[in-house]
């Protein structure tokens, strides 16, 4: 049974000097986001409309005037587009229990450290989730593009075909002139290793030369001029791709920041705290395979 702080296992007593685990997943989305600050917690902001601009059409003039323009005629008028959002700046908050002054002295584990760590690392796993439902929306599509995985998913490995799909989503992005080359394929372990066994064991014999370097490797960090980002924030039956740095903005009103505070002969607590809110800026850059499982 695992101990927390306070309890007598994890003294100095009879304790072995390593406490081991699992290792910890990086919390990474935040990186591929365009980072901004805000310096109010209500935000307004602009969706651009994706596309390349044109003229509107008119009575029995249908085609884009731009592609050809007659001589000393008067130029088309085109013009932008975009739609005004509102949104509000989410806080996401933690503190510790009483960490005593006991338990700091004679503890072999560094209590106060590690609860510093752990408690800075939940912040920020909740930050990027919340990235995650945004660039997503919650996995409901309804601006952004999806489309159902091939076969009835990426585990079918008779009628499934993960490269198509992502193929797909990449051409719908580039349909909405967006470029996908350098995007990120944000998926599960599950999708992952399903993705893997399609490459090696499924067309190993198609692309022998990949598919014995990934053997090698064990990791797929780049496919298709995409790469590949494993996590478990990520949920299984879906596959999230898009473009780095335009897809989704992170306003940040407060950065991950942690304090502590000092009960005189009794102890500390650690409080940890962020503040910002995830915009999904340009959604025609983001697309989400469904029913990526059986």
């Amino acid at each position: 049974m695992a101990d927390t702080q306070g309890e007598a296992d994890i003294r100095g007593i009879d304790v072995s000097k390593f406490v081991t685990g699992f290792a910890d997943e990086d919390v990474i989305l935040k990186k591929y986001c365009r980072e901004a600050k805000t310096k109010s917690r209500e935000i307004r902001w602009f969706q651009k409309t994706a596309g390349y601009i044109s003229p509107a059409t008119t009575t029995a003039i249908t085609s884009n005037l731009l592609a050809n323009t007659a001589s000393k005629a008067l130029a088309p008028v085109a013009q932008p587009s975009w739609t005004r959002n509102t949104s509000y700046v989410r806080k996401y908050m933690v503190e510790s229990e009483l960490i005593s002054i006991e338990d700091e002295s004679d503890s072999d584990v560094d209590v106060l450290g590690t609860t510093i760590r752990d408690l800075l690392i939940g912040v920020a796993s909740q930050v990027d989730t919340r990235i995650y439902n945004v660039g997503t929306e919650s996995l409901s599509p309804s601006n952004i593009l999806s489309g159902a995985a091939t076969g009835t998913g990426w585990d079918d490995t008779t009628n499934g075909n993960p490269i198509l799909d992502l193929l797909t989503a990449m051409q719908q992005i580039r349909a909405n002139r967006y470029n996908p080359v350098g995007g990120v394929l944000y998926i599960n372990s599950i999708e992952h290793k399903n993705l893997m066994n399609y490459i090696i064991s499924v067309k190993g014999s198609s692309i022998p030369e990949h598919s014995s370097e990934q053997v090698k490797t064990w990791n797929v960090m780049s496919l298709l001029d995409l790469q590949v980002v494993v996590s478990e924030n990520a949920t299984t039956d879906y596959a999230w791709i898009f473009v780095p740095n335009k897809t989704v903005a992170w306003k940040q009103f407060m950065p991950l920041t942690s304090e502590v505070e000092k009960y005189a002969g009794k102890g500390k607590k650690i409080f940890v705290w962020e503040e910002g809110e995830a915009l999904l800026e340009h959604p025609k850059s983001s697309y989400l395979i469904t029913d990526t499982v059986t």
